[in-house]
């Protein structure tokens, strides 16, 4: 499949590669005529071989992504979908093939594969935080994970370092509300996580919120460091600020860590 991407081998494509010694079977119109009238010896002109990128998103389908600080901001699960979806269009229009991290959900190019990745994200979870998987990822390519990463930190770990193994590379966007960037919360107030598993109360929310925001600088920190050695990108987005941003971020990191 022709494509922009060189794969540092001789095949189909626009770019030249570099000159061989023609073989036996080479017919006439592939010797380079040129070059080998400065030797006594016929020379093939090869081109490199340049293939589509496959790049696969996973978008948290987990209870907390459903969680908005705002009744006219909407919740973290459409944003992230949002993102995945814009930038799914951009890439299929440019001849990339997209995909999802699930079995049946594979890249392919298209616009019946940007329908059926639409009706996908449309599920719903049922664990309160989601877990990246990286089992299925094509070995080479490219990825994308949108998450609020509130978490256990670990099975992100487990993802980055297997993807890296197979030579995949990406971006990790984190997705928060403001509210949850902010902690505007004092007095008497009761925390609960969306699937209603945990639970916390207390008379005195203020007094937490100074260790809340270094829990969560720690937490950025440390996700922009797994990024960074398995080469891979991170960002931070908010709800709360239009999606152009992040989709232009995400656009130019696909193509500055290109396989």
């Amino acid at each position: 499949m022709l494509g922009e991407h060189g794969r540092r081998r001789a095949g189909a494509g626009d770019e030249f590669w570099q000159y061989r010694p023609a073989h036996a079977g080479d017919g006439l119109r592939l010797v380079d005529w040129r070059r080998s009238a400065r030797s006594d010896t016929h020379f093939v002109r090869e081109r490199e071989w340049q293939a589509a990128q496959s790049v696969t998103f996973w978008v948290d389908d987990a209870r907390s992504m459903a969680f908005s600080g705002a009744r006219d901001r909407a919740p973290k699960a459409d944003r992230a979908r949002l993102l995945a979806l814009a930038l799914s269009v951009l890439l299929v229009r440019a001849g990339e093939r997209v995909g999802l991290a699930a079995p049946d959900m594979a890249p392919r190019a298209g616009q019946v594969q940007l329908m059926r990745m639409a009706a996908r994200l449309c599920d719903d979870g049922a664990s309160d935080y989601g877990a990246p998987d990286a089992t299925g990822l094509p070995a080479h390519a490219r990825a994308v994970f949108l998450s609020d990463f509130l978490g256990d930190l670990g099975p992100v770990e487990g993802a980055l370092t297997a993807a890296a193994d197979r030579g995949v590379k990406g971006a990790l966007v984190m997705v928060l509300d403001p509210v949850e960037e902010a902690f505007p919360f004092d007095g008497r107030t009761i925390f609960e996580s969306m699937g209603g598993a945990l639970r916390h109360e207390t008379l005195r929310a203020g007094d937490l919120r100074g260790r809340y925001l270094q829990r969560l600088a720690e937490r950025k920190d440390r996700l922009e460091e797994l990024a960074r050695l398995t080469g891979w990108r991170f960002t931070c987005h908010h709800t709360g600020d239009p999606a152009m941003g992040a989709l232009m971020w995400l656009h130019q990191a696909l193509d500055r860590v290109r396989a």
